[in-house]
Formats: structure tokens, sequence, C-alpha cells
């Protein structure tokens, strides 16, 4: 018996030959076409004439005698070579904005902005299947255990205007950050240079073999709040964005690791209480404002992320406040 599927919103835009591609990879495409001739494959009740675009909420007749076809599906989904319709929905539940050149989210913790070797699931590949007819770029990148507003390029045009403010420095980034200690001094500007997660005064190239120079790395920072004497509750303003950054300025130069960092992270032993709401893996550092010129009208945007639930708990507990 033939069986009908409704198009989701995730799958807004895609052609139909492409839907089957995803939901029965092992379909020739010949063999599309010819169910589509004999009218076994329907849109909407009627018959498929081409190749049509498809809209939320369209019904797909499904002809019995492809169901065969799935397996190989389940197969790859299962071993990690591709992300779900269930992971492009939570991703779409993410969007802050979204108009015809940028997409902005609220990137979760823990999921990567760029793909690679092993990486499963990825922004710059799911945000290419969300939205199949746009030219997806990347512009800037957060770490992958960082939460908070990524802007995505919808166009070779928003991509170039975007990219520039970033190398520019025009885009304003603001993030908040849970530290493990407490910073001394309420405000100030960490200005030195940066090499591989290690910090220098002066950008003398290194003697490790490759002769590299370390680059300069300028973080302003201000507390907004303290617990207990070991917990600091501070603002970022990179002004820079030197890979781990804000992270190693914590640890090295402020001598407070952020919560949650495993790779810097040496901090004091806090109270029970904080202790134990702070046993996570969870890195508690959050892009938490981004500002820029829209690369359609030139106008200045401003975009803030929500702050997670892992870290909502303690800022409750600590009465720390978001900044204005």
């Amino acid at each position: 018996m033939a069986e009908v599927k409704t198009v989701s919103q995730v799958e807004d835009g895609t052609r139909l030959l492409r839907w089957f591609g995803r939901h029965f990879p092992s379909m020739p495409n010949a063999e599309f076409y010819k169910l589509c001739r004999g009218g076994q494959i329907r849109l909407n009740s009627s018959r498929v004439h081409g190749n049509p675009v498809l809209r939320a909420g369209d019904a797909i007749r499904i002809p019995p005698t492809i169901s065969g076809y799935v397996t190989e599906n389940v197969k790859k989904t299962e071993s990690g070579d591709k992300f779900s319709l269930s992971d492009l929905e939570q991703l779409r539940k993410c969007i802050i904005h979204n108009d015809n050149d940028i997409v902005v989210f609220d990137k979760p913790a823990g999921l990567a902005v760029q793909g690679g070797t092993g990486i499963r699931k990825s922004i710059d590949k799911m945000a290419a299947a969300l939205f199949p007819y746009a030219r997806v770029s990347l512009v800037h990148r957060l770490d992958r255990e960082t939460s908070g507003v990524l802007v995505v390029a919808k166009s070779q045009r928003a991509a170039q205007a975007l990219s520039a403010q970033f190398q520019s420095k025009v885009a304003h980034k603001e993030y908040l950050a849970l530290l493990n200690g407490e910073v001394k001094q309420s405000h100030g500007v960490i200005d030195n240079y940066m090499l591989k997660g290690q910090v220098f005064d002066s950008p003398t190239r290194i003697n490790n073999g490759t002769g590299q120079r370390p680059q300069r790395a300028v973080t302003e920072y201000e507390v907004l709040g303290t617990a207990s004497g070991c917990v600091s509750w501070v603002l970022f303003k990179p002004k820079t964005g030197r890979t781990h950054q804000l992270r190693v300025h914590s640890a090295l130069c402020l001598d407070a690791p952020i919560v949650g960092d495993d790779i810097y992270g040496r901090g004091k032993k806090m109270d029970g209480a904080i202790n134990a709401m702070l046993a996570t893996n969870n890195l508690h550092l959050l892009a938490y404002r981004l500002t820029f010129r829209h690369p359609a009208n030139n106008k200045i945007v401003s975009f803030c992320a929500r702050v997670p639930d892992f870290m909502q708990p303690v800022m409750k507990l600590l009465e720390l406040q978001l900044p204005e």
C-alpha cells in the first residue's frame, strides 16, 4: 500500500529528486523518473512533471515498490556518515534571524562549526542542507565547545562584505564567561602575543623548529560580578581572533580559567554547593552578542544569544546579571 509523507519545514525549498535521494539513497535516478512518468510518485495528489521544488506541508505519495531503498539510509546514519532530518530540525530551531543574505544561529555547545574528518554534524554542511539554493559560507567561527551567536552568509556578496568586517574588526563581539578564580582588577586590557596556547611579550620568532612568530592577541575585559571569592562573571570584548584566545587569556593572564575548560583549566577549589553545580563538561563561555553592518543595507544590527541551560542554575544561585 502506498504511503504519503509530508514535507517538513527543514526540507522546504528542496527539489523532489533530492528529497528522494535523502530518504531513499540507493534508488537510481532512472527509477525515480520512471515512477514519476507512471504516476506512482505523486505530489499533492497530482502527477509529477520534471523535478519540482517542494514546500513545507506538501504531500508526497511513496509507492510501496521502493521501500527497500531506505535500508542504506539507516546504515549511513548509524555509522555517523550523515546528519539526520531530526538534526536539521534541531538546528532550524536555533535560528534567531534569517533573511535573503544571512542566517544567524544561536549555536549550541558541542556542535562543530566546520566539518572535517570524524565530524558527523557541522553547521556549514547542515546550513547548506537547510538552505539548498543559497550559497552558504562561514565568515567567522566559534570553538566547538563554545555556544552563542554565529552569523552565516547566504550569498557570495554577503560573504565578502561580512568577511571584510571581521578582518577589519568592524564586527563587534561580546562574550560572557564564568571563571574559576577571582580576577583581581575589575577591568582592563590584555595585550600580548600568542602561539599554540602560549603567551609571549613580543612577536619574536619561536625556536621550535618551525621559526613561527607569535601573533598579537588583544582582549578587553570587565568583571560583572564575583561570588564566594572563587568565581568571576566576566564580559570579554576580543579585539583580535586568535585560536582559544579567551581561554588562554583567562587561564594564563587572569589566573582564572573558564569553568569547564579541559585544556587550560586549573582553578581554585570551590565550595561544595558551587563545585557540585559546576561539575560539568560544558565550557562556560557564551558568544553573547554580535554587532555588525548588514551586508544588504549597511545598517548596524545586533543579535544576542540565550544563556544555555547548563549556565542558568549557577547564574540564578550566584545572582549573576546579563550586561545591558
